[in-house]
């Protein structure tokens, strides 16, 4: 079996859909997200009420690994690591063809991180950086590494996860875990009985089914 490989894909813009594909793929991804809670009125109290301000977006970060020597002769076709970033890079700067109708100025476009079948993610790109480390005796950069950090643009729970090729039938789904949310309920939700929540916990690995924290990816399996 060939290894799935990860890669970005802009899902707006003048570039819609046009697969940029990581070298290697990255030995682990990092998803966080924070709420936002005041002090309220304590009367008096040692310890104040806590009244929630709502939920800041989830975060995910990931550090993309660039070598071009690494390559096998078929797979390069540049030995100048830029080749490979500068893509990435690009999703950052403004597309003018996603104006605001009332500003009438251009964004960057929203992206999609996948891995395989797998969407991990559907965000907006908030920060990069990059750190070239070998050059050949020319000064031409070789290796480099990239520190990607997305930030979730949809508020929705579900992220429909299908083969690119072949998108609709047999597609499976994954779900980002929220505060609060069981098994049970994802079941529900998703398949329409909660009921089947073992279903979805087997398809995870998931041996403590309580132990479920927001912002993490589960796989809904298809019937």
């Amino acid at each position: 079996m060939s290894l799935s490989k990860a890669f970005l894909i802009p899902l707006e813009g003048e570039n819609a859909n046009q697969r940029i594909e990581c070298l290697f793929n990255p030995n682990e991804l990092s998803l966080s997200k924070s709420n936002q809670w005041s002090a309220g009125p304590n009367g008096a109290k040692d310890s104040p009420n806590r009244e929630f301000g709502g939920g800041q977006p989830i975060s995910l970060r990931v550090q993309l690994f660039f070598d071009t020597q690494g390559l096998p002769p078929e797979r390069r076709r540049s030995l100048d690591v830029r080749e490979y970033t500068d893509p990435i890079w690009k999703l950052m700067l403004v597309d003018k063809s996603l104006t605001n109708d009332t500003t009438k100025n251009g964004r960057p476009p929203k992206v999609r991180f996948q891995w395989g079948l797998m969407t991990f993610f559907v965000g907006v790109i908030t920060s990069i950086s990059q750190q070239f480390s070998l050059f050949l005796p020319d000064g031409l950069p070789v290796r480099a590494t990239l520190d990607l950090t997305l930030e979730q643009a949809t508020n929705e729970s579900e992220l429909p996860m299908q083969n690119p090729s072949s998108a609709g039938k047999g597609g499976e789904q994954v779900w980002m875990v929220k505060d609060g949310d069981t098994l049970a309920w994802i079941a529900y939700k998703a398949l329409g009985d909660a009921g089947k929540w073992r279903r979805i916990a087997e398809a995870n690995g998931l041996t403590k089914v309580r132990d479920l924290v927001a912002g993490q990816p589960l796989i809904i399996p298809v019937d």
